[in-house]
């Protein structure tokens, strides 16, 4: 590294330190050093924050030039995240009971820190230098009264929001990795609405087909979208749970799909996947620091769901005919808090509360004994031509609110997927896999389907369907 180098990474260590010390008690005034276009320090003040975090620069190796711009990008990110943590520790003081702090604010701060450092090293190492060890130890920050609520932080929370004024505009929401405190909500205040079924006409095919293919126990994971992104490893830059199909990737074909095995008691071989649910309060996947999982912000252990149900329905207006073979329904839009919402199809709810508001753009905080759920419910529509389309839409379609299909479009059994997850009762610690731009937002929730039922099963569920029958 060369000699300028050092000097701005100690400069950054001096900030980091006196941080530490200022939200350790002892009160010093936190000093930012920042280079103009001649490399002379100035300097600026604003209050101590109330969180201790590590020095990550100070257990840096020298940084080689190939990776500087990337790792000091990081560094700054690491310190943008303790400044928010900090202001939504002051917003949200007195909220909560004694473990809100480790849960809401310390528990999601240490997962971005880890994310962040990974990042780093993984910069640093694709120069060919050797990966840095121990950075993942420097994750976690501290705060004074963690674990004894918020309590007593309404001094420092102050201070760090005035701070906050004296350096000017808030950072950016994309510099945080989400999902944020209002995000979610307290389900038992959710309205109660249960949606009127559109009224069934004389030919209404009211039966159901369910097809069972696990929870995917085994662990069959990865980053890729063989829809979206055929052919491209870590399309998708989030993780994928699958059942159905083993063993399908971004390299998976027609022909592969038709002679895999399955997790599908009967036979089916089509593959259903989704974005995993992680659980973020602090405890790290095998996947930290890979792309897909950390090094893309996707942080946490991920949650296997404790039940995964995959029912075929019929349509309140008439008969459905048989999916086409190798169909392909994206159902959601994983980037809807950009996109504007116009796909967005999530739905979160809590057992026992079902019969409430489906949630579209929050995550649902659940009472003891209650599961969190997550819903899906296909397109039912099919143009009667095509298995795919440009922009994976066009070709399928949602009935309209008295469930007649789309002029041309033909009623197919329309797949609604229930997955549901315990050990989340009262969390504000978990979140759906994202793309790192989609902050993890609830509303970007979705999943993806690619029909290979064999001929013979599909037909036997369009007679289960269209005789008002429950079969499978």
């Amino acid at each position: 590294m060369n000699q300028g180098h050092r000097r701005n990474r100690k400069r950054r260590n001096a900030i980091v330190l006196v941080a530490g010390l200022a939200a350790g008690g002892v009160g010093l005034a936190l000093v930012t050093m920042q280079a103009d276009a001649t490399d002379a320090p100035r300097a600026t003040t604003r209050a101590a924050s109330p969180l201790s975090c590590p020095s990550v620069a100070d257990r840096l190796p020298d940084v080689p030039r190939q990776a500087r711009a990337e790792v000091d990008r990081n560094l700054r990110l690491l310190q943008t995240q303790i400044t928010e943590a900090g202001n939504r520790l002051a917003a949200t003081r007195g909220q909560g009971g004694p473990d809100f702090v480790r849960n809401a604010i310390l528990g999601p701060l240490k997962d971005k820190r880890a994310a962040t450092v990974d990042r780093i090293a993984i910069a640093i190492s694709r120069t060919g230098a050797p990966r840095p060890q121990g950075l993942n130890g420097l994750a976690a920050c501290t705060s004074a009264g963690a674990g004894q609520g918020q309590k007593g932080q309404g001094q420092q929370g102050r201070q760090g929001q005035q701070g906050r004024g004296q350096q000017g505009a808030s950072p950016s929401p994309t510099a945080g990795n989400g999902p944020v405190p209002e995000d979610f909500v307290d389900i038992t205040k959710v309205a109660r609405n249960v949606p009127a079924r559109p009224r069934d006409g004389r030919n209404a095919s009211k039966g159901a087909f369910k097809t069972r293919c696990g929870v995917n126990a085994e662990g069959r994971h990865n980053s890729d979208n063989v829809i979206v992104a055929p052919g491209v490893g870590n399309g998708a830059h989030h993780t994928h749970d699958y059942v159905g199909a083993i063993g399908v990737d971004a390299f998976t074909t027609d022909d592969t799909l038709a002679a895999a095995d399955t997790t599908c008691s009967n036979g089916d071989r089509s593959t259903y996947y989704w974005p995993v649910l992680r659980d973020r309060a602090g405890v790290e996947e095998a996947d930290a620091g890979k792309p897909g999982g950390g090094a893309e912000g996707n942080v946490g252990k991920i949650l296997t769901p404790t039940s995964a149900s995959l029912t075929f329905v019929g349509s309140p207006r008439g008969k459905v005919v048989a999916m086409p073979r190798f169909l392909r329904i994206i159902t959601g839009d994983a980037k809807a808090n950009a996109n504007g919402g116009a796909n967005a199809n999530a739905a979160w709810s809590c057992t026992g509360f079902e019969n409430r508001v489906q949630l579209k753009d929050k995550y649902p905080i659940c009472p003891a004994g209650s599961e969190v759920v997550r819903t899906e419910r296909f397109q039912s529509c099919w143009d009667g031509r095509n298995t795919d389309s440009a922009n994976h839409r066009s070709h399928v379609a949602f009935a309209d609110a008295r469930g007649n299909c789309p002029a041309g479009f033909k009623a197919v059994p329309q797949l609604v997927q229930r997955l549901t997850y315990s050990g989340l009762a009262g969390s504000t610690a978990f979140a759906v896999d994202s793309f790192p731009e989609s902050l993890h937002k609830p509303v970007t929730d979705h999943g993806d389907f690619i029909n290979a039922i064999p001929e013979r099963l599909m037909k036997k569920a369009v007679t289960c369907i269209n005789s008002g029958r429950r079969c499978g």
